[in-house]
């Protein structure tokens, strides 16, 4: 059974049938595998040591289903296209066109339709260039497996793999189900993907867990999807497809309904404000012109107006042009956008929980202590597999009579090892055991490498590493003769020794002190390993065993750790100063993650680290959600309880954010209000899962993303102020005028031109206003505050007074001065789009002066409010045009006096930034 031949074809192998994936349950609910000896897994499955026979695997096929996930297919064009309609303003303005339609308004309604087929145009092209449902989860599955089908040896494809086949495993393959091992040869496995766990775990066939173990607890199994990065094995198959626990994650992921983004909550509050806002207006109006007497035509006409006048049709383009200018400057920042309105969710957040392995670190071993038997740790710097580093003695320690030892250590595990390590065209790569690879990557800071070690002392026999052994051990010839070096676990390596070297010499081992030392490396964290050496008398017969190795000397503890990315605490630091809170998820031990959250300054002492045990055994939901408040590092945590603990947070009011790399992330990444997955070392079923995938995997980037965030939602607001503050002065005009019984101040049509194309290219250049530069400076915005908040009402209503009360003053001063009513409105639709002109400049900032912004920074809104008055001037010479909007051309000493009177606008506005920031000067507290 020990030979391979994963090449054999499987013979008369049949296309597995096509039938739901979830097929029919392998084992009968509550069967623990894990919980029972292989034996007895094998008589349940009727299964035995050489495998099914060809014709029960096909029947089991077709019973149980292929073994593959499902995958949703991707929305075509015409989906996404329709999914641009899908919106509460989009609504509205459906119903003002057909509104407009009825009352034969068609030049209104054409507006009206043509604006939302452009906003529908630009999103479904973002979109749908963004978007790709996930279809990675089937990939995890790897393409052949190797097992026995009447004894033989065979290659099967994956799916066809069914409950009850022996499948053999070996280095280097993926698993393809889930597997009750029954033999191993030093086997391990990484898991990382599934558990969060950084370190391969070594496999057991012969323990046996409770039924409740964690996954990342239960050496006797192997999962689908994990991959074998060392040794041997074989085991039977227990689950497949939907029925792994790959596959139940799978079931999570697209069971699980995705939360509302922030962008979406404030717009549809702000869209049924708006349309109570417009009805009630309309109704009130309706009713005082049926008490003057006006026919219901009339009235009908009005009302058409009136609703034109007051809904910001030019608001849906503005916003998914202010979406996907914040994708493009996040795309430039490393950030890739799936999804449009995730643009600005990650600018919205209050609290980031962020997965640990290849996020936070740098999901690569590295040694950062060395322990001398006689010195303080030294530590070790860099990270990963790149070989740069120093080692930094403390101010206790002595250097002098111990680069003898420590070079005698890095020989010591470089030639008890397993691994290899070269540089080839500029990059470094590594093959083997992450503890081996670690070593290696030691001993080449140390200016020590294999080839020179093994050509000073050639091999003369090895004992490898295996996990219940728990050392590896190398026989070399030296030039004063063989000599043994051995690493590994310091319960195992110390009673072994009889000797420990410090710089005058070997001296006796003091064995609890070396135990006392182990144990505070540990407790923070660390992966202890003990290194020793000593002479051998070569045996006759050339053997080498584990009776040889006994008065051996302890050269010293190597502590390892999956370390920090360089930039994460600057990251985790950046992201509190802009008032988002830090949690830590990950599958680690609590030791490592405790270690880890010191390092990133979250942790101050152990009541912030909360165990999964500890979460489960919350007493009710209020429990659960008491410990989750209290806690920032989060550990031992499998996929279901992360996405617990992210519910857990929003329960408290928060907007999460969700990182992660891992299959074990993708429920907490769709359940969160933004996904955010790693690019380079992330897992497709994580990218795909995600609103937001970071390119070049760095936490910091993630920073980036909030202030491009911020950026964009800054934006929709000033958007949103400039179209709402013209839209309502258009009906504090309207309200005047007809409350003295004066004729409409302007048509319908002309309320369109002014709002969809004159405003309209000045709301699309606000969009691209780059940032005022405190933006990571200020507190995510409240998860309740409204779009509509405060601030804006006050401005709104300013600029409304102002703008509808100047502009009536003209309308009627015109009027009475004789004008005909052509002339008036003329007058006043150029008032209004010089209005426009001077709002858009009041629209760059809630708080700052229009003098410290200078206009060259956004070019495009400059050329904009100059195109947008040239347009309008335009249209007044344009045959046809004019005729359709009701307008001619004006005199050059008017069209000044109108821009004067436009200026009072930028004064009132000014002195209303001005007050405010008297205000809020005086409420800051003095430092």
């Amino acid at each position: 059974m020990s030979e391979r031949h994963p090449d054999t074809a499987t013979r008369g192998s049949a296309k597995p049938p096509r039938r739901d994936p979830a097929g029919a349950a392998p084992l009968p609910q509550g069967f623990a595998p894990h919980a029972l000896p292989a034996a007895d897994v094998l008589a349940a499955l009727a299964s035995g040591r050489q495998g099914l026979s060809r014709a029960e695997a096909q029947a089991r096929l077709g019973r149980f289903g292929g073994n593959t996930l499902p995958a949703a297919v991707p929305p075509g064009v015409a989906v996404v296209f329709a999914r641009q309609f899908r919106s509460p303003l989009v609504y509205v303005l459906l119903g003002a066109a057909v509104v407009s339609m009825a009352a034969q308004a068609w030049s209104d309604g054409a507006f009206i339709f043509a604006v939302l087929l452009v906003n529908a145009l630009v999103g479904t092209y973002q979109e749908y260039r963004a978007e790709r449902s996930a279809q990675a989860l089937q990939g995890l599955i790897s393409a052949r497996a190797v097992v026995l089908r009447d004894g033989d040896v065979s290659s099967v494809p994956a799916e066809e793999v069914v409950p009850g086949d022996i499948v053999l495993l070996e280095s280097g393959a993926r698993v393809p189900a889930d597997l009750r091992l029954f033999s191993e040869q030093n086997l391990t496995v990484d898991e990382s993907l599934l558990t969060g766990e950084s370190l391969p775990v070594a496999k057991d066939a012969t323990r046996l867990y409770a039924a409740e173990r964690p996954v990342a607890e239960r050496a006797n199994m192997a999962f689908a999807g994990t991959l074998v990065t060392a040794g041997r094995g074989s085991g039977v198959v227990v689950g497949t497809g939907l029925h792994t626990e790959l596959g139940r994650i799978a079931q999570s992921v697209l069971g699980q309904a995705q939360v509302k983004p922030p962008l979406l909550l404030r717009m549809e509050r702000f869209t049924r404000m708006i349309a109570l806002a417009v009805g009630a207006a309309v109704l009130m109006v309706a009713v005082a012109a049926v008490a003057l007497g006006m026919p219901l035509a009339e009235i009908f006409v009005l009302a058409v107006a009136l609703a034109v006048s007051a809904i910001p049709e030019g608001l849906p383009v503005a916003i998914t042009v202010a979406l996907a200018v914040g994708m493009q400057r996040m795309a430039s920042r490393r950030v890739i956008v799936r999804r449009l309105v995730a643009v600005e969710s990650l600018g919205s957040c209050t609290c980031i929980a962020t997965d640990k392995t290849g996020t936070l670190t740098v999901n690569q071993l590295t040694v950062r202590r060395l322990q001398l038997p006689d010195q303080p740790p030294w530590e070790v710097t860099g990270e990963g597999i790149v070989p740069e580093g120093r080692f930094v003695l403390p101010q206790a320690a002595q250097l002098a009579g111990r680069e003898a030892i420590v070079d005698r250590l890095c020989r010591a595990v470089t030639l008890a090892n397993e691994a290899t390590l070269v540089h080839v065209d500029g990059a470094w790569s590594a093959r083997g055991d992450s503890v081996d690879i670690a070593l290696l990557v030691l001993a080449h800071k140390a200016g020590v490498n294999r080839a020179e070690a093994e050509l000073a002392a050639p091999a003369i026999a090895a004992i490898p590493y295996e996990s219940e052994a728990g050392y590896a051990a190398s026989l070399n010839r030296y030039a004063d003769g063989p000599r043994i070096s051995v690493k590994g676990a310091a319960e195992k390596l110390l009673p072994m020794c009889t000797r420990m070297a410090i710089a005058g010499g070997d001296i006796a081992l003091a064995a609890e002190a070396i135990a006392q030392q182990v144990q505070v490396l540990a407790s923070e964290g660390h992966r202890v390993l003990a290194v020793a050496d000593g002479p051998a008398a070569l045996p006759a017969d050339g053997s080498f065993s584990r009776e040889q190795l006994r008065g051996l000397c302890l050269l010293g503890l190597v502590a390892m750790i999956d370390p920090l990315r360089p930039e994460a605490r600057a990251a985790v630091d950046a992201c509190r100063s802009a008032g988002i809170a830090v949690v830590m998820i990950t599958g680690d031990h609590p030791a490592t993650a405790q270690a880890i959250g010191r390092e990133l300054g979250l942790v101050r002492d152990e009541n912030d680290v909360v165990t999964a045990a500890a979460l489960t055994q919350a007493p009710d939901e209020a429990g659960f959600d008491r410990l989750v408040g209290g806690a920032r590092v989060f550990a031992r945590v499998e996929p279901q309880m992360k996405l617990r603990i992210v519910q857990s947070l929003q329960r408290h009011g928060h907007l999460v954010a969700v990182t992660g790399d891992g299959v074990n992330d993708a429920p907490a990444l769709r359940a969160a209000h933004v996904g955010v997955a790693m690019g380079c070392a992330g897992t497709d079923v994580a990218r795909e899962t995600a609103d937001l995938v970071i390119a070049d995997d760095n936490f910091a980037s993630i920073v980036a993303g909030v202030e491009e965030g911020r950026i964009a939602y800054g934006n929709i607001r000033k958007v949103v102020f400039l179209l709402i503050s013209t839209g309502a002065a258009e009906l504090v005009l309207f309200a005047l005028a007809l409350a003295i019984g004066l004729p409409l101040p302007l048509l319908a049509v002309q309320l369109l031109w002014l709002n969809l194309v004159t405003n309209g290219i000045q709301d699309v250049a606000l969009a691209f206003e780059p940032a005022e530069g405190d933006e990571l400076a200020r507190p995510p915005r409240p998860p309740r505050e409204r779009l509509f908040n405060r601030l804006m009402v006050e401005r709104v209503v300013l600029s409304a007074a102002v703008v509808g009360g100047l502009a009536f003053v003209v309308y009627r001063w015109l009027l009475l001065q004789g004008h005909a009513l052509e002339d008036a409105r003329n007058a006043t639709l150029l008032l209004m789009v010089l209005f426009e002109n001077v709002q858009v400049f009041n629209s760059r900032s809630e708080t700052r002066s229009v003098l410290n912004h200078d206009p060259r920074r956004n070019r495009l809104l400059l050329f904009g409010v100059i195109g947008a008055q040239l347009l309008h001037i335009a249209a007044m010479y344009t045959p046809g045009l004019r005729a359709v909007l009701g307008i001619q051309p004006v005199a050059p000493d008017l069209w000044l006096q109108l821009f004067a009177v436009a200026l009072v606008l930028l004064v009132a506005i000014e002195l209303h930034k001005l007050i405010r920031r008297a205000a809020s000067t005086q409420a800051s507290p003095k430092r």
